[in-house]
């Protein structure tokens, strides 16, 4: 695999468009200026946590005792759970922080950014090819890059779609984010039977 091709493969996994409006309604309680800094912060986070595992991954979950089908079954039921907080808000928002409250890791770090999809990914491209690791780093640079970019000018699709434009599209989302939710369980699942 070459880097142009890992690194739309992580974009594509890391899906910023679908995660957009999950990142809005997570920070729309704060103030403007906050939002940038607490976006910053969380792709940051998740830059962090991908570099990890894509160079101690394997030593990780090897030192843990994970298995790898594991962080794919608990990821599932995370995203599971944040789906159906999409489709059927709550006075907490999706994610279930009171007004004003800022995340920290999780959601948005892990595993919105940097989930166990993402991970796996990393850990099968360094399992498959560990002596290309300064591609796999150039590709996630790339793929985090672009997620970057389109987290930080949420505004521009914001003014685009408006406030009810946003709602249908996060229950659209959460529509789609309970399949592939569900789609990562039980793939987890048939790899730990299997």
């Amino acid at each position: 695999m070459e880097i142009l091709s890992a690194a739309v493969m992580l974009f594509l996994i890391m899906d910023p468009l679908g995660n957009l409006p999950v990142v809005l309604s997570i920070l729309k309680h704060l103030e403007p200026k906050r939002r940038r800094i607490v976006l910053v912060r969380e792709l940051l986070f998740a830059l962090v946590i991908l570099l990890l595992f894509l160079y101690a991954g394997k030593s990780i979950l090897g030192f843990l005792h994970i298995k790898a089908e594991t962080l794919s079954i608990s990821g599932g039921l995370i995203l599971f759970i944040i789906a159906i907080r999409m489709i059927f808000p709550q006075p907490g928002g999706v994610v279930g922080l009171a007004a004003g409250e800022e995340p920290f890791f999780v959601p948005m770090a892990i595993p919105m950014i940097s989930g166990p999809s993402v991970i796996a990914s990393l850990l099968l491209l360094s399992t498959q090819s560990p002596d290309r690791m300064l591609d796999w780093s150039i590709a996630v640079f790339l793929a985090w890059g672009g997620t970057f970019l389109i987290l930080m000018f949420y505004n521009f699709f914001h003014r685009i779609l408006g406030e009810k434009g946003l709602k249908a599209i996060e229950r659209l989302m959460g529509l789609l984010l309970v399949m592939m939710s569900t789609q990562m369980f039980l793939d987890g699942l048939k790899q730990y039977l299997g």
